[in-house]
């Protein structure tokens, strides 16, 4: 598998817009004059998940990564999933936008992601998930490509279904390589989560990219990651989401924060969907996908063949 992140273009960012969301100053008017779109002028067709999250993140005030990181670090959360319509996205940061604040990093918004997965070849850590086990666990490095820090990760299933996450530093070199130290980490990981040892034959299986950006509330302590732009690739065949929804995870201690419960009156429920799973299903057209057929038609574009 090819080791080189794909890099994705960057949507046409505007400057920084000084109208805050819960300001004062009502929704973010200037965007307009930006290269982006005032709330009040909005339309269905034409607007895509990157014209949102661009728009949406300049309309909060900024937090910067050690404040998200003491208000919100959450390791062990319960997480929820939502595919949320351009539109809908727009006013839902619109509506938490006098308490949520958007992560910042030398005055930029939104990141560019790249995610590698270990797995056996017969996708063993993709069967588990599929099968819902409850010793299930997914490994990965984690390489944001904009500061070129990369992590190697592994999440288990913690008590009552909550999701824990465990990490170190791996170098960006190797990110499609388990190293002695990420295969040491991986089993003492598993070791004290489930007793059980690593399985043998992990290797690279799947290379996500997408484009993220952060929200958090400091006072809830409870954070949302936005992510548009997702591709999914093997050394075989790509996939691409069709650019009309925006994936949200939402995280808090109890899975109920304030945006789960304004997307609920959006009319937008969780869903079950993870990148991995998503990505192997849509390219693997030999495994069982039953779980993952209609968010496949509905939201990513049917794979081409890599030459």
């Amino acid at each position: 598998m090819d080791q080189r992140a794909v890099v994705l273009p960057r949507p046409g960012a505007g400057q920084r817009d000084v109208g805050y969301l819960g300001s004062g100053d009502g929704p973010a008017t200037r965007l307009a004059a930006h290269g982006g779109t005032a709330l009040a002028q909005l339309e269905y067709d034409g607007y895509t998940s990157e014209d949102s999250i661009r728009d949406s993140a300049w309309a909060l005030r900024p937090i910067a990564l050690d404040d998200l990181v003491e208000s919100a670090d959450l390791q062990t959360r319960v997480d929820r999933k939502y595919m949320v319509p351009a539109k809908t996205f727009r006013l839902l940061i619109a509506e938490l936008g006098s308490s949520f604040r958007v992560l910042e990093i030398d005055g930029q918004r939104t990141f560019d992601y790249e995610s590698v997965y270990f797995d056996t070849p017969d996708l063993l850590t993709y069967r588990a998930h599929l099968q819902r086990r409850r010793r299930r666990f997914k490994a990965r490095t984690r390489t944001y490509l904009d500061s070129g820090l990369c992590m190697f990760e592994v999440k288990t299933v913690g008590a009552r279904g909550a999701t824990v996450k465990d990490r170190i530093k791996h170098s960006v070199q190797d990110r499609a390589v388990l190293t002695d130290s990420a295969r040491a980490f991986l089993g003492q990981t598993l070791f004290s989560a489930y007793g059980q040892p690593i399985p043998p034959g992990l290797q690279p299986m799947l290379i996500n990219l997408y484009r993220r950006t952060t929200f958090a509330s400091p006072v809830e302590g409870a954070r949302l990651t936005c992510d548009v732009a997702l591709s999914c690739h093997t050394e075989r065949a790509s996939m691409h989401d069709r650019g009309q929804h925006v994936l949200v995870e939402s995280k808090s201690a109890n899975g109920s924060s304030e945006a789960d419960q304004m997307l609920r009156r959006l009319g937008v429920r969780p869903i079950s969907i993870s990148k991995y799973c998503v990505g192997i299903a849509g390219l693997h057209p030999e495994v069982p996908a039953n779980p993952w057929h209609t968010t496949l038609g509905r939201y990513f574009e049917v794979p081409t063949l890599v030459h």
